[in-house]
């Protein structure tokens, strides 16, 4: 196994308790809109450009689950199934390995809007929400979206270099 793989796994998992403990204090709460941050999918994100769709949608799958337990208990499932098959299905349209920043922040836009429609399908189909698409869109996904853009522009640059360091590794024991 890849030395890197851990250490991905580790900063996903501090992430995913970062947006639990504190984003919650930093990001206000208002009835009007419902904004919630993703950091760990944010970076999942960058594993399917920069590294491979099929690791992103084990990560996904798994980290989804994760928070189908921890945050949502309506469904169990439903966030694992969003956020594995949007991070897998961004993957098969983006797969460059030197994706520029202006890409990589249109990924993110598209891959939240992707996850949060899936999810608002989801929830639709068990009844669990009566709010029609547009109202949903407004008030919840264009936020979610644009706080996923300003994280993503602060996530960028670490991310990518450790990412590339984790595909330069790959290659290099492929090679051997």
């Amino acid at each position: 196994m890849n030395a890197r793989r851990p250490t991905l796994i580790l900063l996903l998992f501090l992430l995913f308790i970062l947006q639990g403990a504190v984003l919650p204090w930093v990001i206000p709460d208002s009835l009007e809109m419902r904004i919630v941050p993703n950091l760990v999918f944010i970076v999942i994100l960058f594993v399917t450009v920069y590294h491979h769709r099929h690791t992103a949608l084990v990560l996904g799958l798994s980290f989804g689950m994760l928070h189908d337990i921890v945050f949502y208990g309506r469904i169990i499932g439903a966030h694992s199934f969003a956020m594995g098959v949007s991070a897998y299905l961004i993957g098969l349209i983006f797969q460059t390995p030197r994706a520029p920043l202006p890409l990589m922040m249109t990924i993110v836009l598209l891959g939240s809007w992707l996850e949060d429609s899936i999810l608002f399908g989801i929830y639709s189909i068990f009844k669990l929400n009566r709010d029609p698409y547009n109202w949903a869109l407004l008030n919840y996904m264009l936020p979610t979206m644009l706080i996923h853009f300003v994280l993503a522009l602060l996530l960028y640059i670490p991310v990518r270099r450790q990412l590339e360091k984790l595909e330069n590794r790959t290659r290099k024991e492929e090679k051997e």
